[in-house]
């Protein structure tokens, strides 16, 4: 049989993440910028958000641009050609077509084409997802290098009057390359979806509907309280659960990295899970915002850039969003 590319390499026992990469949007956006309309206050925002800014994109920069961006920064910090890369997986909500993918032209325009392309759509919990499947095909010897992006532009979904989300949103992406390794640097992932909140966090309206006339432009809303209560109770268990199947301990942890959804949710799993002072708590909402897919990887890639950690720690990283979907694991920051 003939093949487009045959990029596979043997079976082999572990895999790690060997670099990050990371684009914010280039707007800074304040407090007192988005509080208006929402007939608030930058002092409500922060106590309720932990938010003081958030980036968001202009106009000029799309979703593509910021995970090109990303991607380059992971593979030239890999030290690897973009020819090696066996797969792409773009977590994302935000990619702007139905079809085709945001990952075969991220794919192409970072040098991996022909490698195969595909997105993930799990929201929040997208990072994670995209890890748990690249250190899956990368043991299974599918793939050598797999290149796992999580990038959004969430601004272009934004209600501005929207109460419930939009003022904590930004845009932003990051990458990640998973390759194989000799000893163990992602643990095996606790992940799932409750489906019977499926509508607690989503879209305004569906596209037929923006079809047939009888609703306006989607854009995201969400039943806070719902998502608060879930996230923190529901996840703690999760992010035990991902400690345990990974044999270690919270005092073990350099950095506990979850979604950057609300710094009272972070706060709160940070307390439930008991974390000594030594580890590090990511807090990158404070100056990005919520940016969905791509958090995780912008805040562990600022913990890394600020010194806050070193490579080699462990740190837990843990997405819960939009389905409502979630996913865990410990990995070894590269």
């Amino acid at each position: 049989m003939a093949h487009a590319k045959l990029n596979q390499s043997l079976p082999v026992a572990y895999s790690r993440i060997y670099s990050l990469g990371a684009a914010r949007g280039d707007l800074t956006v304040t407090n007192d910028d988005v509080a208006g309309p929402i007939d608030s206050s930058d002092e409500w925002i922060r106590q309720r958000t932990g938010i003081i800014t958030r980036r968001r994109a202009s106009a000029s920069v799309s979703l593509m641009d910021m995970a090109v961006e990303a991607s380059n920064e992971a593979i030239k910090k890999a030290g690897i050609d973009p020819k090696e890369i066996g797969a792409v997986i773009f977590s994302t909500i935000t990619h702007p077509h139905q079809t085709p993918s945001a990952a075969a032209l991220l794919a192409d325009l970072v040098g991996a084409n022909p490698a195969p392309a595909y997105d993930i759509s799990a929201a929040c919990a997208g990072y994670c997802y995209g890890i748990a499947q690249a250190d899956a095909l990368v043991r299974a010897g599918v793939a050598k290098y797999v290149l796992v992006v999580g990038g959004e532009k969430l601004s272009d979904f934004i209600d501005p009057t929207d109460r419930t989300i939009s003022f904590l949103l930004g845009d932003g992406a990051g990458a990640a390359i998973v390759g194989p390794s000799g000893e163990p640097g992602i643990s095996p992932t606790v992940w799932g979806s409750d489906g019977s909140h499926w509508d607690a966090v989503g879209m305004s309206a569906s596209l037929l509907e923006l079809r047939d006339g009888s609703a306006q432009w989607p854009t995201l809303r969400q039943e806070g309280q719902t998502v608060f209560r879930w996230a923190v109770w529901e996840m703690a268990k999760v992010a035990q659960q991902a400690l345990e199947v990974a044999g270690v301990k919270a005092e073990d942890l350099s950095a506990l990295v979850t979604h950057q959804a609300n710094i009272r949710i972070i706060d709160e799993l940070a307390k439930q899970l008991k974390l000594p002072e030594s580890v590090v708590v990511a807090r990158d909402i404070v100056t990005t915002g919520n940016t969905s897919a791509a958090s995780i990887p912008l805040a562990m890639h600022a913990l890394l850039e600020s010194g806050e950690v070193k490579s080699g720690g462990l740190a837990l990283e843990i997405g819960f969003g939009a389905g409502l979907a979630f996913g865990a694991q410990v990995v070894v920051l590269p």
